[in-house]
């Protein structure tokens, strides 16, 4: 679908996109760092990945790069096989994501439950603080990292802190500009007109490059290159497609639209394949820089081509200019985005949700920062859905009374599912019950397998005491599955009308 745009949309997002693309350099230099790949590598990800993503993507405003979730699991395999070995990962992973949307598999994420997205997103700012504190550390004589002191301190902190004032306050005063680029700026400009000696973006690298060239990764074109890079690129998918579908979640959220989620994973699919194929690292959706975009309210696929076209001017012609901007004000934007992005009201949801959910929260933020994106989110997926099954198995309960021609009628009510098949069956006495017995489902779900199992166990143990069994308002797809049951169904014109999910029937 096309876009249209005002003078003031163009003029948002074109600013948004250059901030965003300040903000990406320090970022995608820092994870190639913690990769071990070469830097350039690094921002030409940055590249291909914003530039596919804004214009083929699904959510236009969201920005994807190198991220940590990737650089982490890239280390192992650069470490013991090589950049070439990380290209044809790359390469892979990008395959898998174009699988996963073709199997139109992207909508599943939106299942995820509250809790588990909260734990994510608060998981999620943590990390992103915690990734500025290395900017925080500098060279000891012996070599080693240690933190700053004294006057070196001081100046970072007090640059950090303008650039946070300016964002906070600008707003009120004009929203001409978006509030972080000016931030950013106002920072910049006061270390060179005051001569603050600072650590700059010049200090960390020299981003002087060229347009990056097509090459096929130099790897053997065998099973066991595939044995080896096939476990990396799965679990970079499955961070990369878990971060990017929450973070599309989020800002769906935020702005009251709808994304795209499987045209999202076709882009970001597409975006790998390409990065692997041009010696860059590909990456995913990259939640503080979304945020950004958001709070700029440049949510136009311009942004995105924008921030593209300024990465590529940078590393080709503006790597000087760009090399002069303090970190000190980039780590200051970052922690404005750490305050938006975290869930402060979550934090009120303590002693008025059930605990369970509480903990699942918490748990899930806790893995997401100590552990991996993809274990967190699934392991939250879980443990919700085992605390659904246990509170629905504890409402399964059962009315029971004669009716006028002497016979026992058992009224069930809740849903009958493998954690409360057992419970079903308990609630039943063939051995006691006289000779003729109905059980009325009309107020109770039959939803998976164990529950049909339980009824034509409950059926068997009717019959074999020689007593008349009724089975009332089931579903007449329940037929495809009875056995001991089959005969005993006695439908109805207001019976429920649902489908059973079954091997046998499908």
């Amino acid at each position: 679908m096309s876009e249209t745009y005002t003078f003031s949309d163009v003029k948002t997002n074109v600013l948004s996109g250059l901030l965003i693309a300040l903000a990406l350099v320090p970022e995608a230099i820092a994870f190639s760092f913690v990769a071990h790949v070469p830097l350039i590598s690094g921002l030409y990800g940055a590249f291909f990945m914003v530039l596919i993503t804004s214009v083929f993507g699904g959510r236009p405003g969201m920005v994807s790069a190198f991220s940590g979730a990737t650089a982490v699991v890239m280390t192992a395999l650069m470490l013991k096989y090589g950049i070439d070995y990380v290209f044809a990962a790359v390469v892979l992973m990008g395959i898998i994501q174009i699988l996963f949307s073709l199997a139109k598999l992207s909508k599943y994420v939106r299942i995820i439950p509250r809790q588990v997205n909260l734990g994510f997103i608060n998981g999620l700012a943590v990390v992103i603080f915690l990734a500025q504190m290395d900017h925080f550390k500098v060279p000891s004589p012996s070599g080693a990292e240690q933190w700053m002191h004294g006057s070196q301190l001081y100046i970072m902190l007090g640059l950090v802190a303008l650039t946070m004032v300016v964002i906070y306050l600008l707003p009120l005063l004009t929203k001409a500009i978006p509030a972080t680029l000016a931030g950013a700026l106002v920072t910049t400009f006061a270390v060179i007109f005051f001569h603050v000696p600072t650590t700059t973006v010049g200090n960390i690298a020299h981003l002087a490059g060229n347009f990056p060239t097509f090459r096929i990764p130099d790897v053997p074109f065998s099973w066991s290159t595939l044995y080896i890079v096939a476990p990396y690129s799965f679990i970079l998918a499955a961070n990369a497609l878990i971060e990017t579908l929450l973070t599309l979640n989020l800002i769906d959220e935020m702005t009251d639209t709808r994304g795209k989620p499987n045209k999202e994973s076709m882009a970001q699919g597409i975006g790998n394949l390409v990065s692997g194929f041009f010696g860059a690292t590909g990456g995913c959706a990259l939640l503080g820089e979304s945020i950004i975009n958001v709070t700029n309210n440049a949510l136009k696929r311009l942004s995105g081509v924008t921030t593209a076209i300024a990465l590529m001017a940078i590393i080709l012609f503006a790597s000087h200019w760009i090399e002069q901007v303090p970190i000190a004000a980039l780590v200051g934007v970052m922690f404005v985005v750490v305050e938006k992005t975290f869930e402060w009201s979550s934090l009120r949801f303590f002693g008025k949700l059930p605990a369970a959910d509480v903990a699942i929260g918490i748990l899930v933020g806790a893995m997401t920062i100590f552990v991996n994106i993809t274990l967190a989110v699934v392991t939250g997926v879980i443990l919700s859905a085992l605390l659904f099954a246990w509170e629905h198995a504890k409402h399964m309960t059962i009315k029971t009374y004669d009716d006028d021609q002497g016979r026992r009628v058992y009224e069930v009510e809740g849903t009958l599912f493998f954690a409360s098949a057992h419970e079903f069956s308990e609630l039943f006495s063939p051995r006691n019950d006289p000779e003729r017995v109905i059980i009325d489902f009309k107020k109770a779900r039959i939803v998976d397998h164990s529950a049909i199992e339980a009824i034509d166990s409950l059926a068997e143990r009717y019959r074999r005491r020689g007593k008349s069994l009724q089975l009332q308002h089931l579903s007449r797809d329940c037929l495809d599955l009875l056995h001991a049951a089959k005969d005993i169904c006695v439908f109805e014109i207001d019976d429920p009308r649902y489908y059973i999910a079954d091997d046998k029937i499908s």
